[in-house]
């Protein structure tokens, strides 16, 4: 847009010259055309990220602010515009122009709006789901105002005859794209195999659709944007037909469309036509009317339901965002003559204001993460043996299922204490606009293949029924960015009390041999054990097919080994072993490491708690032919990886905790210190400690309210 405004009138197009040179007026008309055109597939791929059925999922919280933050402004400033016109007597092309100004402003659009949750890393935060939500409702708030708004008009303008065939016009296109296009695009979906890419005929008959009906709709009356609109919403967003027409076309649309747009806009606004101080202050008054009204809007019904005042304020802000819908908008008032050259660089310089503000100030009121911040420790250490085991399991593929199922039967789940197990299926956000976190629904229809998610979540109802009663399933879908997918493991292991939050390392094996790594993944662990509200452990598995959940008899046995240097999270560590003792296939190796020196850095407290859990589990393992404990006196660094090096493989756990506080022996280590798996977790995932052998990098919970030092904490809750 600064490089169209710098071209524009407003600058070096100033100049008659330059601007009949660079920017002729016939030739500006394709220019013009192209825009267009790239803004209608932009309107499209808009509804087609959008799911229509959310609206009646719609809560009462989203509904109120949604409604009022459409209504309140719009009430607001349809007063002000009163009263001004009442007190400086405006002329009927102004009063037009600011009736106009007022629409703009109201608008809650819901794909600039996700785009910039999207852009702060909040999609799918409280405040974002909220914001999202509210946007879909004010922006329905304000088709239907448009719509009747335009039959009064059109019955008040026009012939009887004229506005009932109208009418009956736009009802016949709007039922050809529920009955007709919907059903279609229904039928191409069932045609399309899971995980197996959509045909082209099936992309090139949308487009076709879609060129047709604009056109249908511009005969009739009714603007073809507004058409792209609803042929978008008749395409089910998400995979296969929605993402691929948005793998399709996002590209082209955002890279090649959108700029030109932006260009347009400002090749068209000319701050020297802002010169009358009467038509400046009333639509300045109206902006500012409408911003506050929306603020107000959020406001009010928010603090009635008791949420945070700086989370209020922020939603407000949000919803005031302007981005490209508004701007297309404007140019179409433009092109039209209903807004003049005066009021059209206001709104510009207006929408780059406001957008400029409230980036940094939502930043400042609002932070997801500060949510997460437990009021009590929630760790395996404090976790009483008499009660339900909270446990969270994340899971990206299918490949992550027997690990987490085998870690879990290690877990020893009881009658005295089960385990309350919610499995969370991590899908990245793909053809829509929203994030969505809900509860799994199997596949009832007879005969219809089961969909990935129903083979993840079938293998842990399996599991469960196995142990009759001392697990429970509760299975849930998040979708959402891989940037902000760390909220939604952190709000559900708030949500439920979580206790241990299980996260599948980035690194895939097969037979030993790595053989793929994400990127994605590996940030989203770290996100995770920055911000969880709870423990969390990172499991390494390395292609172990062992279904010791099972119970085979030639697969009863497992063999788990512990490290344990000292520190909160081996204490974790520990306390995880110790509830294993008591399954009876578990056999537990204790590798307890000691030096002449300082082996880990800590606390006096922190080196008496060590000695305190240890003695536990010793007493607790007395007589238990299934524990053993080996005692390994390391001087260096060179010294551990030896141990490690020469273990035995047959192995099939190996828990460790993550973090160990500096000393002499872990500071010659210093090649692994950067990893997000801690020095010693490093180590055991780069060296062979067996062909197959799972790891189980374990951390503390390190946030909970009114904590100073976790390594010292000794109080159970």
């Amino acid at each position: 847009m600064e490089g169209g405004m710098t071209l524009g009138p407003s600058i070096l197009g100033h100049s008659a010259t330059f601007s009949e040179k660079v920017f002729p007026l016939k030739e500006r008309s394709v220019l013009d055309t192209v825009t267009f055109f790239g803004f209608m597939l932009f309107i499209f791929l808009s509804g087609v990220k959008i799911d229509p059925t959310i609206t009646f999922r719609l809560g009462r919280r989203n509904c109120v602010v949604g409604i009022a933050g459409y209504f309140v402004p719009y009430i607001l400033a349809k007063v002000v515009l009163y009263i001004l016109n009442h007190s400086a007597s405006f002329d009927s092309d102004s009063y037009r122009m600011l009736y106009v100004v007022i629409e703009i402003q109201c608008i809650a659009a819901f794909p600039v709006i996700t785009r910039f949750l999207s852009e702060l890393q909040i999609l799918n935060s409280e405040i974002g789901r909220l914001a999202a939500s509210s946007s879909l409702v004010a922006e329905a708030c304000f088709i239907v105002n448009m719509t009747l708004t335009f039959f009064i008009k059109l019955s008040l303008t026009k012939s009887i005859v004229v506005s009932i065939g109208s009418f009956l016009s736009s009802l016949v296109l709007f039922l050809f794209i529920i009955y007709v296009v919907h059903p279609a695009a229904l039928w191409a979906i069932q045609q399309s195999p899971e995980g197996k890419p959509v045909e082209e005929i099936y992309i090139c008959a949308v487009l076709v659709t879609l060129m047709i009906c604009g056109l249908l709709g511009e005969i009739i009356g009714i603007n073809a944007l507004a058409v792209s609109f609803f042929i978008g919403l008749a395409i089910p967003d998400g995979p296969p037909l929605g993402a691929a027409l948005v793998d399709k076309l996002d590209c082209f649309v955002s890279v090649v469309c959108i700029p030109m747009l932006f260009i347009i806009v400002g090749l068209r606004t000319n701050v020297y036509a802002i010169q009358t101080k009467k038509n400046v202050l009333g639509i300045q008054l109206i902006i500012c009317t409408t911003f506050c009204g929306k603020v107000l809007g959020a406001l009010l019904p928010l603090l009635y339901l008791r949420m945070p005042v700086r989370d209020a304020f922020a939603l407000g802000f949000i919803m005031n965002i302007k981005g490209t819908v508004e701007m297309a908008l404007l140019i179409t008032l433009k092109l039209k003559n209903m807004v003049n050259d005066e009021c059209f660089a206001l709104m510009v310089l207006n929408l780059l204001f406001v957008s400029g503000i409230v980036s940094p100030v939502v930043k400042s009121l609002y932070d997801p993460s500060r949510r997460f911040l437990a009021y009590k420790r929630r760790t395996l250490m404090h976790h009483n043996n008499d009660e339900q085991l909270r446990i969270l399991a994340c899971i990206h593929k299918q490949e992550n299922v027997l690990g987490i199922l085998n870690l879990l039967s290690a877990s020893n789940p009881t009658k005295e204490s089960p385990i309350d197990l919610v499995v969370l299926q991590l899908i990245k956000l793909v053809g829509r606009s929203s994030s969505v976190l809900v509860a799994h629904v199997p596949c009832k229809k007879f005969g219809e293949l089961p969909t990935l998610s129903d083979q993840i979540f079938n293998s842990f109802d399996k599991f469960a029924d196995a142990y009759n009663g001392k697990i429970t399933i509760h299975s849930y879908k998040g979708i959402s960015p891989y940037a902000t997918m760390h909220n939604d493991v952190c709000y559900l292991a708030l949500e439920k009390r979580t206790t241990f939050i299980i996260l599948p390392f980035h690194k895939r094996w097969i037979f030993g041999r790595t053989t793929e790594s994400s990127f994605p993944f590996q940030q989203i662990n770290k996100h995770v054990l920055e911000k969880a509200p709870c423990s969390v452990g990172v499991l390494i598995d390395r292609g172990n097919q062992k279904m010791f959940w099972c119970g085979h008899t030639k697969e009863s046995t497992y063999h788990v080994a512990v490290f344990f240097f000292g520190g909160a999270d081996d204490r974790e560590t520990l306390a995880y072993a110790k509830r294993m003792l008591d399954q009876p296939y578990v056999y537990i190796t204790l590798f307890l490491f000691s030096s002449t020196t300082e082996i880990v850095g800590g606390t006096e407290t922190s080196k008496m708690l060590d000695t305190e859990i240890l003695s536990e589990f010793r007493l607790k393992a007395f007589r238990n032919e299934r524990v053993s404990f080996k005692d390994e006196m390391i001087t260096s660094g060179r010294d551990l990886l030896s141990v490690v090096e020469y273990m035995e493989s047959y192995y099939d756990l190996v828990l460790v905790g993550r973090k160990h506080g500096d000393s002499k022996v872990m500071s010659e280590l210093h090649k692994w210190k950067n990893g997000e798996l801690g020095v010693v977790g490093e180590i055991l995932v780069s060296l062979n400690v067996g062909a197959q052998t799972s790891i189980l990098v374990v951390q503390q919970q390190t946030r909970y309210w009114g904590s100073r030092n976790p390594e010292d904490s000794i109080r159970k809750v």
